[in-house]
């Protein structure tokens, strides 16, 4: 395809933004017409999208739609874009995600309506950027442009400590991008000295061999700022506080897309470039992953705020999508990536929910609750979907997810596999009781009974979240069919370069050496 599909998909948003910017702000008629206009960008952003999702060859192993200009040619920086298999679904999730978020706005953020519709539509670009670049310096410019826009989200629009969560989420992520801007700098440098070219074309630096103990250092770099965008444990400590204090839409995007970002980085850019130093860390962020998933199960079982149970549960399950990836076996994988979709849609329901019963009631404490199912069954049919794929009942999209997770972390690892098993039972535990506590029993207040339920316009946000929770759990071979190439494609690729590099290297660690011999099917 020569037309530059990828490039209007990531940029059409910014479009929006400054058509948003250029608009008068002046009384109601003006703020229901920037809603109308923000909207509608962002459905036609969707729908931009979809062409590419039609034409997308699930058959080919690389990357499609490719985009490759000079930007500046002296430093081997390009504007290199593309997509495959492992990036494909994120890019239509971030594109499914924002029309909603915006509509679920409509009634609740109702001062500096046009620089968070703006916000929203360059985070919206940023995102996109992020998955599409195949550039290490276009990929940092897109990481790193992500942050502005979700820090005025929670600083300007969120709760009482908005301000010490925005500063927090902003030190968390800016220390972790500055490491690995030094190791981006180093392969750079490392790459002109053995070829006598300097590039940051990512797929040519795919081809390098790095020595063992160089790959150590700058795979440690990479992980730590994709861990803190995941979060792993124990560098979550952020993310309870951004999640509690953003806007609703904010804790939607923040945990449906911005989260993958991380676990994204792993697969695309940490673990291929240094599969030696992945192989060393396995049992490390195994390890991490499945405690991360008993940790945070157990931590969401006390909480007594609504909002904090579900931020604490988005712990548990990125955890799930570690363990799954660090397999680094076909079912672990592309069960990472799916769950990566899952964690996306269903923990972004249960935000949009408890933000639906906020605006009414404002509070977000079970305790405040009781008997809902009475008064609002419509909102308690939804979040009763939201909570069966969150814990991942067999018929929803968690069940497929969770279940090729741990079938591939059981043939890598089994005794963290059972680990974390055991977490899913601590996640029924947790999201029933809340379910329990908030839906059933007497409506003991007057300010219960009064509640209205779910409008139209959020009847409309939650309808097309509910249905693909269904669809993906009954046909999941519809979305992994679209990454299975990419994904056989991509472990051969790295089991390959693992193996090469042994060949080459100086001996190697007994843990190195424990997982040569036993491999990673």
């Amino acid at each position: 395809m020569d037309f530059p599909v990828i490039s209007l998909i990531t940029f059409f948003p910014l479009i929006g933004a400054l058509v948003v910017l250029f608009m008068p702000n002046l009384d109601n008629k003006s703020a229901a017409l920037l809603w109308k206009t923000g909207f509608a960008f962002s459905v036609a952003e969707f729908v931009l999208s979809l062409p590419v999702l039609i034409a997308f060859d699930s058959g080919t192993a690389g990357m499609q739609f490719v985009e490759h200009l000079p930007w500046i040619e002296s430093l081997g920086i390009s504007y290199y874009l593309g997509i495959d298999g492992i990036s494909l679904w994120l890019v239509i999730l971030t594109t499914f995600f924002v029309p909603l978020c915006i509509l679920c706005s409509f009634t609740y953020i109702q001062k500096r309506i046009k620089e968070y519709i703006i916000s929203f539509l360059v985070l919206e670009t940023a995102m996109l950027g992020t998955l599409v670049s195949l550039d290490l310096i276009l990929f940092f410019v897109f990481w790193e442009l992500m942050l502005i826009p979700m820090f005025l989200l929670i600083g300007v629009w969120g709760g009482k400590r908005r301000i010490y969560s925005a500063v927090k989420f902003f030190l968390f992520t800016a220390v972790g991008s500055i490491f690995m801007l030094v190791a981006i700098i180093a392969l750079y440098f490392y790459n002109l000295e053995t070829t006598g070219t300097g590039t940051f074309n990512l797929l040519e630096l795919y081809k390098l061999q790095i020595p063992g103990s160089m790959q150590l250092w700058l795979c440690s770099a990479f992980f730590l700022s994709f861990a803190i965008k995941v979060p792993m444990f124990p560098l979550h400590t952020w993310l309870p506080d951004a999640h509690v204090e953003a806007p609703t839409a904010g804790s939607v995007v923040l945990a449906g897309i911005l989260l993958k970002m991380g676990a994204y980085g792993f697969i695309r850019f940490a673990m291929p470039l240094f599969p030696y130093a992945t192989h060393q860390f396995v049992p490390i962020i195994a390890g991490l992953g499945a405690v991360a998933i008993v940790y945070a199960a157990l931590v969401s079982w006390v909480q007594p705020d609504m909002k904090k149970l579900v931020a604490f549960s988005s712990v548990s399950h990125m955890g799930y999508v570690m363990l799954g990836l660090f397999a680094l076996n076909i079912q672990g994988i592309e069960g990472g990536i799916y769950q990566m979709l899952n964690h996306g849609l269903s923990t972004g329901a249960l935000f949009l929910l408890v933000g639906m019963i906020y605006e009414r009631r404002h509070t977000r404490l079970m305790e405040d609750f009781g008997g809902l199912a009475r008064v609002m069954p419509v909102f308690a049919t939804f979040l009763m979907i939201a909570t069966l794929a969150s814990v991942a009942i067999p018929g929803t999209n968690g069940f497929v997810g969770e279940f090729l997770i741990l079938l591939g972390a059981f043939k890598s690892y089994p005794f963290w596999a059972v680990i974390g098993t055991s977490g899913a039972l601590f996640g029924v535990i947790y999201m029933l009781w809340m379910y329990q506590r908030v839906m059933f029993g007497p409506v003991d207040s007057s300010k219960n009974s009064g509640l209205s339920d779910l409008t139209p316009r959020e009847i409309a946000i939650m309808v097309p979240v509910a249905v693909l929770i269904i669809v993906m759990g009954f046909f999941p071979g519809l979305f992994l069919r679209k990454m299975d190439a990419s994904v056989n494609r991509y472990v051969q690729m790295f089991e390959t370069r693992y193996a090469l590099h042994l060949e080459q290297a100086e001996p190697i660690s007994p843990v190195a050496a424990h997982l040569a011999g036993k491999g990673h099917e």
